[in-house]
């Protein structure tokens, strides 16, 4: 088995995706967390270990992976949760793109430039992005057996987990209707997921930190 070592902030963010893909497979892996000060620090001492100057970075004995996207596609590949067919995998990846969409959407709504664009950004987040891509991975979702399994296939994959990861700032953040509760088949599958025996455990386990 490769020694992994993933290397993050001290919150959930880009990297929690991947943090799940390695709970739900049950393999080991050095979950390192850098503050503002520290990362700093670490980017100037050690550059060669970060290709494009940021983090998450995922390490496998001493090869070096960057990009969050393709550190969880990776994992989920090595771990088989990405899907059991090329066909599956790219339902998957279409699930991951989709949630990355309602994220820049976020980023815009918290960290506008000013007021004014925050206010216009979570408009247009929480009346048009949210409520169209969920709707779409509800109907996604049903077309697959009914929409009481998984997104994609009949079996855990990258696609959920990173449902999960993202939907952790609407339970937790957002209490507008037009978010995840609006949509009773992605909400009851997150409550599936997170019974998950392996997620559960990293769930009760994890850095109480921020999003």
């Amino acid at each position: 088995m490769p020694t992994y070592k993933l290397k993050y902030f001290k919150n959930r963010g880009l990297a929690e995706p991947s943090r799940l893909v390695f709970a739900a497979a049950g393999v080991e892996y050095e979950d390192i967390r850098f503050d503002r000060e520290q990362w700093q620090s670490e980017k100037e001492s050690s550059s060669e270990k970060y290709p494009f100057g940021q983090m998450p970075v995922l390490e496998v004995d001493g090869e070096v992976i960057s990009e969050s996207k393709a550190i969880a596609r990776y994992l989920a590949n090595e771990f088989g949760l990405a899907g059991k067919t090329n066909l599956d995998k790219a339902k998957v990846d279409m699930v991951v793109d989709a949630l990355q969409d309602i994220a820049k959407g976020l980023v815009e709504m918290l960290f506008g430039k000013d007021e004014a664009q925050k206010a216009e950004a979570k408009e247009k987040c929480l009346t048009k992005t949210i409520p169209t891509i969920f709707s779409a991975l509800e109907k996604m979702l049903t077309s697959n057996n009914g929409g009481d399994g998984f997104f994609v296939g009949d079996s855990l994959t990258l696609a959920d987990l990173a449902f999960i990861a993202h939907t952790d700032y609407h339970v937790d953040q957002l209490k507008e209707a037009a978010t995840l509760s609006a949509f009773p088949k992605l909400t009851a599958l997150r409550e599936r997921v997170l019974e998950q025996p392996n997620i559960k455990k990293w769930i009760e386990a994890r850095p109480k930190t921020e999003l």
